[in-house]
């Protein structure tokens, strides 16, 4: 059960962010299966290797990263599309709300462990999406370039 809410609920929420952000009516349920995916890959690696949200969060991305590069080719559309409204599930917002709370109520040892935190995710999300970007630039060129010399 927990795995199918999961998937629920992450499809749901790429969806409807895909909405806000104005995707092409043709391109919700791509946009929603690409954050699913993203978000399954991020709970595996978390719950089922017991990796930290570092980690998971990383491999999350990337596979995020990846599957938005097929979908766009698939459909012929900007990567952008699908790639900022599947990300949406993977922002650590309840972490940097309690960083912003406990820095408010003055305790601050606290709030800079879950800034530090917070960031370190950030960074693990921006540089999944960056070895994405490389990879399937990686295999396109590669492609083309095969096709050229046989």
């Amino acid at each position: 059960m927990f795995w199918i809410l999961n998937l629920i609920f992450s499809y749901t929420a790429s969806l409807f962010f895909g909405i806000i952000f104005d995707v092409p009516k043709y391109l919700y349920n791509a946009v929603g299966i690409v954050g699913a995916c993203g978000w399954m890959v991020y709970t595996l690696v978390y719950d089922g290797f017991q990796l930290h949200t570092i980690y998971s969060s990383f491999f999350g991305s990337l596979a995020l990263g990846l599957l938005s590069h097929v979908m766009a080719r698939l459909k012929k559309e900007p990567v952008i599309l699908f790639m900022v409204p599947g990300i949406i599930p993977l922002v650590p917002g309840g972490s940097a709300f309690d960083a912003t709370k406990n820095l408010i109520l003055l305790e601050f040892s606290k709030a800079i462990n879950t800034m530090l935190e917070v960031t370190l995710i950030a960074g693990a999300i921006a540089l999944g999406l960056l070895f994405a970007d490389q990879i399937s630039k990686l295999i396109v060129s590669g492609t083309k370039f095969s096709k050229k010399h046989i």
